[in-house]
């Protein structure tokens, strides 16, 4: 394939654009790509962190039944309301995520798959850490075990939890 452009060098940049669900494409040559104006890798100049969260806030701040609450949710310590973090996308004191929890909760599960950290550790240096979360994860399967009255497995994951406590109180 030939250059849009000049037709006389090998097409080696494809550029495909979407703006506003409308596609283009272009086929060029390095050359032509270089001296092509609107042609540029980078983000647009306005991008930031702040503007991503507030344009995920945005689009979470119209209810199911289409009335507008966000303007009803304040911080009682800072007097922040919900619009206010959305525009900004930065909290007004250490009090507005209790505040506001209820809103973020969605977009932090939509954004993480889950509104709990759970991070992951390497296991040449987790150390204590990585066996307090396996005793959390052995925790949580105990719980499940019990609720489904499996006893055999609850007792050994019971052993499993007070073998590993043992082994953090040697360390």
């Amino acid at each position: 394939m030939l250059c849009e452009e000049c037709g006389k060098r090998p097409a080696s940049v494809h550029i495909t654009k979407v703006v506003n669900g409308e596609k283009t494409e272009r086929h060029l040559c390095e050359e032509c790509a270089r001296e092509l104006e609107d042609f540029s890798f980078s983000f647009q100049p306005n991008f930031t962190i702040h503007n991503l969260l507030a344009g995920l806030l945005d689009s979470a701040k119209e209810s199911p039944i289409g009335v507008n609450i966000s303007q009803k949710i304040q911080c009682p310590f800072c007097g922040m309301t919900f619009n206010q973090f959305s525009q900004y996308g930065r909290f007004g004191c250490s009090q507005c995520y209790g505040s506001f929890h209820g809103r973020i909760e969605p977009i932090l599960r939509r954004i993480h798959g889950s509104h709990v950290h759970t991070g992951k550790v390497p296991r040449r240096t987790g150390g204590k850490i990585r066996l307090k979360k396996e005793i959390d994860k052995l925790k949580r399967q105990l719980e499940q075990a019990v609720k489904k009255e499996e006893f055999e497995k609850a007792a050994e994951l019971r052993d499993k939890i007070r073998e590993l406590e043992n082994q953090i109180g040697r360390e």
